[in-house]
C-alpha cells in the first residue's frame, strides 16, 4: 500500500529530473558548437612585456600591460605546486574540469553556515574563465565555464592546464603568473621561494587585493595560515615542517624600484628606442635587450653619484623636516602609516615619522613599521633644528616627517632629500660603449634624463676645444700669453660692456698655455680664441659633435657659454682619450624575441678605422699631454689620489657656480659628472667642478679602473720633443708639431773674464729668458694688476 503511495512521486521526481536531463543535454547540444576554440590555449602566446638586460643578462626594466615572466610546469618547484593545490584544488588531478565532492561540500557548507559563501570553481573553471569569460556571475556564465572545463579537459594534459594557470593567473600589483609574482614580491626567482613564501603566493588568487601583503599585510598572513594549514592536512607538510613555516619571517619587497640594479634612465633610453622601431608590439611580444651597461660599473656611478651630491647637500645644512603631522599620544600603526602615505622611501633614504624628539635622542618610526633611534653623531646634521629657539618650519618635533639612513657603521642618521640634481655617463672610447648612465638623483623622483635631455653651459670644460683649435693656428703648449684683465667695451659687444674676470678674480701674468688650462685661466682662453677667430673656432668645434648653434661665435664661448649635454661632452672627450676619432655612443648591445631570435644586433665603429678621425693624431697626442697636467697639477689635482699616470681631464665652473662638472678619462674610460640645479641657481661659493663633480668622477674611476693596465702614449710621427725653460721652473719636455717648432734661442755673447777683486763693478745683463718662441699679446693694451698669484683655476 505504501509503495503505492509512494511511487508517485518518485515517478514525477524521475520525470522532473529525466526533464532536467533533457533540458541540460539539450543546452549541452546547443552550447557546445558555439564554445570558443581553445587554440588561444593549444598556441598560447601571451602578453609578454619588454625586459632590459645589463651586458651581463641581469635584469634593469620591464615595460608591458602585464607583468609576466613563462615558465615550464617542469621549473615549478614541488612546494609551490603543492601550495596552490591546496588553496585552489586538491583534487586537480582527480576530477574531469568540476569537482563534484567540491560542489556538494560547498553547497552543504553555504546552506548551513550562514557565513561567507563557499565556491567550488576547479583550477581549470579558473583557467576557462581567464582566457575567454568575464568575472560576471550569472547562470549562463557559470554553464559556459563548466562546458569549456570539460572542452578543456578532453584537450590538454592536466600538467599542460596547470601551466597554462601558473603563467596566466592575476596576482595583484600587476603581476600575471607566478614567476612575475615571485619577482615582485620577494624580489627571487621560483625556484628559491621558501614554504612561507609559496604559501604567501598560493594564497593570493582568490582574492590578490585582499591578500596583497604589500598593501594588507595582516590579511595576507592569515591567508598565508590557511594554506599552510591546508598543505599540512593533505600530508605535503610535517609538523615540524609547518611550525618552521608559521614562524618563518617574511621580506617583502616595498621600494618602488623592482631591480637589483639601478638603471632606471637607461630602460627608459631603450623603451622609447624600442617603441619607435616597434610602435604596436613594443609592450606584447616579448623583446628582450642587451644593453652595454656593466653592472658592476653601474653600480658604482649610482653609488658615487649619490654620495657626492648628499656630502654637497649636507655642506648647506638641513633644510628642516619634509612635513608635519598631528599625533595623538596614543597613535599607532595605522596613524604612521597614513603619515608617511605621500612620503616613498628614495633607496636607503627612508622616510619616517617621529614620535619623540628631544636634543639628545630622536625615535620615529619608518613605512615598514620599525621604530629606529637616533642619537650622537647621527644628529650633528640637525642639531640646530632640535634646539628650543629653533625657527617653528625647521624644528625636528613629534609628528615631523624625516629622512633616516644608516651610516657605513650601520649607526642611524638624519638626512634629507637633495634639492640639487647629477648626472654621470661613462663610455669606452674605443667603440663608444656606454658602460653606465645615471640620469638623475633619483628617477622615481625626476624622470627627466640630464644625461641626454639637459642642455647646460658646459663652462670650463669647454676650453680644450678652443686649445685645440689653436695647435692647428700655429700655437704650442708653450706658447707664452698673458693672464691679464680683458675688457670690451659696448661697442665691440653690440650690447654692453663685457669684463670678464679669473675664478678667483688674481691675475698671474705671462705665462704658458700648458700652465693656462691647468689653471684654467679665463683672460688666456679669450685671449687664444680672439687670435684663432670666434667662426673658426665655431666650426672647429664642429668635429668633435658638438652643434654650431649652441656655440655662438662670440668671445664667450672661450668659457663655455655655449650648450652641450652630458652624452655630446662623452663623445667629445672620447677623440682625446682615442687619439683623435669621433665614435658615436651606444647603449643596445643586441634585440631578441621571446624565442630567442636576434632581431638586430650592434656592430659599432671602432677608433683606428681612418674613416672616423676628426683631429690630428699629433693634435689629440698633445692634448692629452695638456689634460694630463691638469688632473695632476692643476685644477683637478685631487684625481692624482688614484695613483695613475694616464688620467686626463677638465673641470668646468660656470658663472656663479650655476654648473660643475669634471670631464675626465683614460685611454679605456672617459666619464662625464656634472651637478647643479633644474632650475639654475648658484651651487654656493667655492662650489666648483673641482670641489663637487671631481669627487663623483674620482669615486667612479677607483673601482672601474681597477685591473685595467695603465697605457702609455708614445710621441705620434710629426711631434717633437723639446726641452724649455717652463717659467723659470728649469727645463721640461715640451712638445711641438714638426712644422710649429719655435725659433732657436738668440745666441748669447761671449763671457768677459772674471774680474780682479780690485776691479770696479761692471755691469752685468740679466739672464736670457731662454723662451723658445715669441710671446703673444694682445692687441688692446692692458695692466697688470698688482695681486698675488693664483693656485686654482
Amino acid at each position: 500500500m505504501w509503495l503505492r503511495f509512494l511511487a508517485f512521486p518518485l515517478a514525477l521526481l524521475a520525470g522532473i529530473a529525466a526533464i532536467g536531463a533533457c533540458a541540460v543535454g539539450l543546452v549541452i547540444v546547443l552550447a557546445w558548437p558555439n564554445l570558443p576554440s581553445l587554440e588561444v590555449l593549444t598556441d598560447y602566446q601571451p602578453k609578454i612585456p619588454l625586459r632590459v638586460y645589463s651586458a651581463e643578462g641581469v635584469l634593469i626594466g620591464e615595460f608591458g600591460e602585464e607583468r609576466r615572466a613563462i615558465v615550464k610546469i617542469g621549473e615549478v618547484p614541488t612546494t609551490l605546486k603543492r601550495a596552490i593545490l591546496a588553496a585552489e584544488d586538491d583534487r586537480f588531478y582527480e576530477h574531469p574540469g568540476i569537482d563534484y565532492q567540491g560542489v556538494l561540500r560547498a553547497a552543504i557548507s553555504n546552506l548551513t553556515s550562514g557565513g561567507r559563501r563557499q565556491g567550488a570553481s576547479t583550477i581549470t573553471m579558473q583557467v576557462a574563465r581567464n582566457f575567454f569569460l568575464s568575472s560576471e556571475k550569472t547562470l549562463t556564465r557559470k554553464l559556459y565555464e563548466a562546458l569549456l572545463a570539460f572542452k578543456i579537459e578532453h584537450s590538454l594534459k592536466k600538467d599542460e592546464i596547470l601551466e597554462l594557470y601558473v603563467n596566466q593567473i592575476f596576482l595583484g600589483q600587476r603581476a600575471y603568473g607566478f614567476a612575475a609574482a615571485s619577482q615582485i614580491y620577494f624580489g627571487k626567482p621560483l625556484e628559491t621561494l621558501t614554504v612561507a613564501e609559496s604559501a604567501m603566493l598560493a594564497g593570493l588568487p582568490k582574492a590578490p587585493s585582499t591578500f596583497n601583503p604589500v598593501v594588507n599585510p595582516e590579511r595576507a598572513k592569515q591567508r598565508q595560515l590557511y594554506v599552510l594549514r591546508r598543505m599540512r592536512e593533505l600530508g605535503h607538510l610535517s609538523e615540524e615542517q609547518y611550525a618552521e613555516a608559521v614562524k618563518a619571517p617574511m621580506s617583502i619587497k616595498r621600494d618602488s624600484n623592482e631591480f637589483s640594479l639601478h638603471a632606471e634612465h637607461v630602460a627608459e633610453m631603450v623603451r622609447q628606442a624600442v617603441q619607435e622601431q616597434y610602435p604596436d608590439d613594443v609592450y606584447t611580444r616579448g623583446f628582450r635587450v642587451y644593453t652595454t651597461i656593466r653592472k658592476a660599473d653601474q653600480e658604482t656611478a649610482y653609488a658615487s653619484l649619490r654620495r657626492g651630491v648628499l656630502e654637497y647637500d649636507r655642506r648647506h645644512g638641513y633644510r628642516g623636516p619634509e612635513a608635519f603631522v598631528e599625533l595623538a599620544d596614543n597613535a599607532n600603526e595605522e596613524d604612521y602609516d597614513e603619515a608617511l602615505s605621500e612620503h616613498g622611501d628614495n633607496d636607503d633614504m627612508l622616510a619616517a615619522v617621529v614620535v619623540a624628539a628631544g636634543p639628545k635622542e630622536v625615535r620615529a618610526v619608518t613605512r615598514s613599521g620599525e621604530t629606529v633611534s637616533i642619537a650622537g653623531d647621527g644628529l650633528k646634521f640637525v642639531a640646530r633644528s632640535l634646539d628650543d629657539k629653533a625657527l617653528p618650519q625647521k624644528k625636528v618635533r613629534r609628528g615631523s616627517i624625516i629622512r633616516v639612513q644608516r651610516d657605513d657603521k650601520k649607526v642611524w642618521q638624519i638626512v634629507q632629500l637633495p634639492e640639487a640634481e647629477s648626472a654621470f655617463i661613462s663610455v669606452d672610447p674605443n667603440d663608444g660603449a656606454i658602460r653606465a648612465l645615471v640620469g638623475g638623483f633619483d628617477f622615481y623622483r625626476n624622470k627627466f634624463n640630464h644625461v641626454t635631455q639637459a642642455w647646460r653651459q658646459p663652462g670650463s670644460s669647454f676650453k680644450p676645444f678652443i686649445y685645440s683649435a689653436s695647435l692647428e693656428k700655429g700655437f704650442t703648449p708653450a706658447t707664452v700669453i698673458p693672464d691679464e684683465p680683458i675688457v670690451v667695451e659696448a661697442d665691440v659687444t653690440g650690447s654692453q660692456r663685457w669684463e670678464p674676470k679669473n675664478y678667483d678674480g688674481k691675475y698671474e701674468g705671462p705665462m704658458r698655455m700648458r700652465t693656462a688650462l691647468a689653471k684654467s685661466k679665463n683672460m688666456v682662453s679669450i685671449r687664444i680664441l680672439k687670435a684663432i677667430g670666434t667662426k673658426y673656432a665655431q666650426d672647429y668645434v664642429t668635429r668633435f659633435g658638438f652643434d654650431a648653434e649652441k656655440h655662438p661665435p662670440y668671445l664667450t664661448m672661450a668659457l663655455g657659454a655655449g650648450s652641450v649635454t652630458l652624452w655630446q661632452m662623452a663623445r667629445a672627450y672620447s677623440v682625446f682619450a682615442n687619439t683623435g676619432y669621433l665614435i658615436q655612443p651606444f647603449f643596445i648591445q643586441k634585440i631578441v624575441d621571446d624565442r630567442g631570435n636576434n632581431l638586430g644586433v650592434a656592430n659599432p665603429q671602432h677608433a683606428g678605422d681612418e674613416s672616423l678621425r676628426v683631429l690630428d693624431a699629433r693634435n689629440a697626442f698633445i692634448m692629452d699631454s695638456m689634460l694630463q697636467d691638469v688632473t695632476r697639477v692643476g685644477t683637478a689635482a685631487r684625481a692624482a689620489k688614484l695613483g695613475r699616470k694616464d688620467l686626463a681631464g677638465k673641470t668646468g665652473t660656470t658663472n656663479d657656480f650655476l654648473d660643475a662638472w669634471f670631464c675626465g678619462y683614460s685611454p679605456a674610460l672617459v666619464g662625464i659628472a656634472w651637478i647643479g640645479f633644474d632650475q639654475p641657481r648658484t651651487l654656493g661659493r667655492n662650489e666648483t667642478g673641482g670641489a663637487v663633480a671631481l669627487p663623483i668622477w674620482i669615486g667612479y674611476m677607483e673601482k672601474a679602473l681597477k685591473g685595467i693596465p695603465e697605457v702609455h702614449r708614445t710621441a705620434p710621427e710629426g711631434v717633437v720633443a723639446l726641452k724649455v725653460d717652463s717659467e723659470g721652473s728649469g727645463g721640461r719636455q715640451e712638445f711641438f708639431y714638426k712644422e710649429s717648432l719655435p725659433p732657436p734661442p738668440p745666441e748669447r755673447a761671449p763671457l768677459p773674464p772674471a774680474p780682479s777683486p780690485n776691479d770696479p763693478p761692471a755691469f752685468r745683463p740679466p739672464p736670457s729668458v731662454g723662451r723658445l718662441d715669441e710671446m703673444f699679446w694682445p692687441t688692446a693694451p692692458t695692466r697688470r694688476p698688482e695681486r698675488e698669484a693664483s693656485t686654482q683655476g
